[in-house]
């Protein structure tokens, strides 16, 4: 996965002029029809979709991975390529973004669920 500008903007202040970052209380996962690359670009829309929340377990080794299934309802036919993380439900700021291992085709209805320990964040 790759970090967003807004999230190395923020670790750079953090770090280098001692400001404080916003305290991410509930990270809010989507999905892409295509690379959202480091603003979030190409999220799904359409169905019930909406950004499902998630909870990560303590990292170590510098990775995280979610604790629980995340599972999108009734969602509108399509292609998923990737997965994004974001401090909101809605708007917000995107924050991480990475590839599906494959590609999923949907069709209208369909679920979709990340298991967990499957949607790996790291930092090397």
């Amino acid at each position: 996965m790759s970090i967003s500008n807004y999230l190395e903007l923020e670790i750079l202040d953090q770090v280098f002029r001692n400001a404080a970052a916003p305290a991410i209380t509930t990270p809010w996962i989507s999905l892409h029809t295509a690379d959202p690359g480091e603003t979030g670009a190409s999220e799904a829309t359409g169905g019930s979709y909406v950004r499902q929340s998630a909870s990560f377990d303590v990292a170590a080794a510098g990775a995280t991975a979610n604790t629980g299934a995340v599972t999108f309802t009734s969602m509108p036919s399509g292609t998923l390529t990737h997965v994004g993380v974001w401090d909101a439900s809605s708007a917000g700021n995107f924050l991480w973004g990475g590839a599906l291992t494959a590609s999923k085709t949907l069709n209208t209805g369909d679920t979709f669920q990340i298991n967990a320990g499957d949607l790996d964040v790291t930092l090397d």
